[in-house]
């Protein structure tokens, strides 16, 4: 998404949000926020925290391979762990498998999560974040676990190409990819291919709501059951309330947003594109759509836009927003008590889905 040479903001083609909920709370100094940004919890501070200790550089002013070498959340967390001398090995899943697959002439690594039991399970294909450039399915490992545990689910965390080096829309095509092979080949997997849904995080939250509508306009493709969302990457406006309010946030700022984009998208027309700007796109027809946001996120205000949007289009929607966290929590739940909660709100809205 082009960066406004008014602003430094991506192009402001959605109208600015209202940010329903946020709390005018004292300025968080740990997180480098604006003043009237709210407060983490001790938690979640104590990882913010560790990330600062970390000594990485701001993305923003890195080439993308500089950028993939920076300490990650994941990586703060490992260090609270050690500092209170508490485990780092990772939750206990029945199974995890690393393969690749091919589809739709694409080679695609994947990392295969399958809980304890006896299938066949229901399938999650899951898309991590990143902004598009960074981060691996080694980054976001901790949340396919918890996902598959809590969800009695089989997930599929997909390795898709990355910008600058794979341009807009090479993820978005790996991601088509890897749930249509999914819909073929559920069984080789544990799988039922009755009952799949699409997860991701930041922008792989992007990718999955983009996938299960390339699929709604896809004729004779299976849709899948439903949709989780974790503060997904859905708009182009940087001017929106959770953006001012959180411009410098940790580990995510609108200044690293606008550089996500310019390393992913090919053209300023690319900030239009309905699969980049899902606000501007027709989103009925959708399966049910569960969405995980956090407060202290340059995020949220678009998250709530989405949520509006959804229930416009007639999408059955449930959203909730977690006070006192930063972005990619979702995945910290040996550390933060509020991943653990937002995780058990994820996998019940995809276990109602899957039930349907």
């Amino acid at each position: 998404m082009a960066c406004s040479p008014r602003t430094g903001a991506l192009s402001d083609t959605s109208a600015v949000a209202s940010n329903v909920g946020m709390r005018d709370t004292a300025r968080a100094d740990s997180m480098g926020a604006m003043s009237g940004a709210a407060r983490p919890t001790t938690e979640q501070k104590q990882v913010l925290d560790a990330l600062a200790a970390l000594g990485g550089k701001p993305i923003e002013t890195l080439s993308a391979p500089e950028a993939r070498q920076q300490p990650s959340p994941t990586d703060a967390v490992m260090r609270v762990l050690k500092s209170r001398e508490s485990s780092t090995a990772p939750e206990s899943v029945g199974s995890v498998v690393n393969r690749t697959i091919q589809s739709g002439g694409s080679s695609l690594p994947v990392r295969i999560y399958t809980p304890a039991g006896t299938g066949p399970f229901p399938v999650i294909v899951y898309f991590h974040g990143g902004g598009f450039v960074i981060a691996t399915i080694d980054t976001y490992d901790a949340s396919a676990r918890a996902l598959a545990n809590a969800a009695g689910a089989v997930v599929m965390s997909v390795e898709y190409r990355k910008g600058p080096e794979h341009k807009f829309p090479a993820a978005h095509d790996d991601a088509f990819a890897a749930y249509l092979w999914t819909v073929r080949n559920a069984a080789q997997i544990g799988g039922d291919g009755t009952r799949i849904a699409l997860a991701g995080e930041s922008a792989g939250g992007n990718l999955a709501l983009a996938t299960a509508m390339r699929v709604r306009d896809t004729a004779g493709v299976q849709p899948p059951v439903g949709i989780l969302a974790v503060y997904p990457v859905v708009g182009n406006d940087t001017t929106t309330a959770s953006y001012v309010r959180n411009a410098d946030a940790k580990p995510l700022s609108r200044p690293m947003m606008s550089w996500f984009f310019r390393q992913y998208t090919r053209t300023p027309a690319d900030a239009l594109d309905p699969r980049l700007n899902i606000l501007g796109a027709n989103l009925k027809g959708l399966p049910p759509v569960t969405i995980v946001q956090a407060e202290i996120d340059p995020l949220l205000s678009e998250g709530e836009q989405l949520t509006a949007k959804l229930r416009e289009a007639g999408v059955n929607v449930k959203s909730r927003t977690w006070p006192g966290t930063a972005h990619e929590f979702f995945g910290q739940g040996a550390v933060v008590p509020a991943a653990k909660e937002a995780v058990q709100f994820a996998a019940d809205g995809l276990k109602a889905a899957f039930q349907r």
